[in-house]
């Protein structure tokens, strides 16, 4: 691995309660409780695959809040919190029902005044970005409240300052604010980005860019002047464009059990791959890999191994006797 520290991620981290396959929310006496967040998600990938991961965030001093830090050391990610009053802040949630068309799944989010909402670079233990080879955020953050959005910005900074491969996963949220808005708060953090995950649909319908996958990411790259920029496009598969290479790569079959997640693992095996050394197309490959095991694992977080991903590289995905 590069560096002392190989990732450090900044963001939301939120207790996931679902009630069980099938049944409705307003009917339910059940609910599963769970950490999810995006950011959390990519570290908590990044370290069941090997890397040394260390996630930032604030949370109030309570036991939801120290139940989200347990869950995520438990899969061996460093965390970085800021502990708040939890008279005055609180963790937020999102409800997912699950279910199946027409009528689909559905998030609701409560997460207002969560106490991410509220948080500064100082109460954050930034000498970690000192020693990191990769910081990683994602446009969610942003749009949680003008500080997270001035904190997100001042990491970036300095993440870059540092030496740090700067990434970003656009992570569109059209519950959190429209595209308008979202597009403009993006394009001012884009300079200090060094690489773009992007998914096509987000590209058009947010940052207002027209042709395919490749028209995009030579676009995006030449205006902003990204290192890379890595376009998903589901069920198509994904590409990446680097020094003017265009590397792409099929998505591996899988049966879904839980589709959330998906594009946060993928991440976290793209990340992995390079952190050890290696180069794009080999990190795609191991991306896709890694979103393909998530998907059949329920909750927002890769549960997979090293291994597993190595199988289905290899195409050895059969009955493990």
């Amino acid at each position: 691995m590069v560096g002392v520290t190989d990732l450090v991620t900044f963001g939301e981290t939120m207790l996931r309660l679902s009630p069980p396959r099938g049944e409705r929310l307003e009917r339910t006496r059940e609910l599963d409780v769970q950490a999810g967040g995006a950011e959390s998600n990519v570290a908590v990938g990044a370290a069941r695959l090997g890397a040394d991961a260390v996630w930032f965030s604030k949370l109030p001093d309570s036991p939801l809040g120290r139940r989200i830090v347990s869950e995520l050391r438990s899969h061996g990610v460093r965390t970085g919190v800021a502990w708040a009053d939890p008279d005055e802040s609180r963790v937020g949630t999102y409800y997912l029902e699950h279910g199946g068309e027409p009528r689909g799944t559905n998030v609701i989010y409560d997460r207002a005044d969560a106490a991410v909402t509220t948080v500064e670079p100082s109460e954050l233990p930034t000498d970690a970005l000192e020693e990191a080879a990769y910081f990683h955020t994602t446009g969610i953050t942003p749009a949680l409240s003008e500080t997270a959005r001035e904190t997100t910005r001042a990491l970036l900074t300095a993440a870059g300052e540092a030496g740090a491969v700067r990434t970003f996963d656009l992570n569109y949220r059209a519950k959190l604010w429209d595209p308008a808005t979202a597009r403009e708060t993006y394009e001012a953090l884009f300079a200090d980005v060094d690489v773009l995950f992007v998914p096509r649909r987000d590209a058009r319908e947010v940052l207002d860019r027209e042709g395919d996958a490749v028209e995009i990411a030579h676009g995006l790259a030449s205006e902003h002047g990204f290192e890379c920029v890595v376009v998903t496009r589901g069920t198509g598969g994904a590409l990446a464009l680097r020094d003017g290479s265009v590397h792409e790569q099929r998505v591996f079959e899988a049966e879904t059990f839980d589709a959330i997640g998906t594009g946060d693992a993928f991440v976290a095996g793209y990340l992995t791959e390079r952190i050890d050394g290696g180069d794009v197309p080999a990190a795609l490959e191991r991306a896709a890999a890694t979103a393909a095991l998530k998907r059949t694992v329920g909750g927002d977080v890769a549960v997979v191994t090293p291994e597993e991903v190595d199988r289905v590289l290899e195409g050895d995905a059969g009955i493990d006797r």
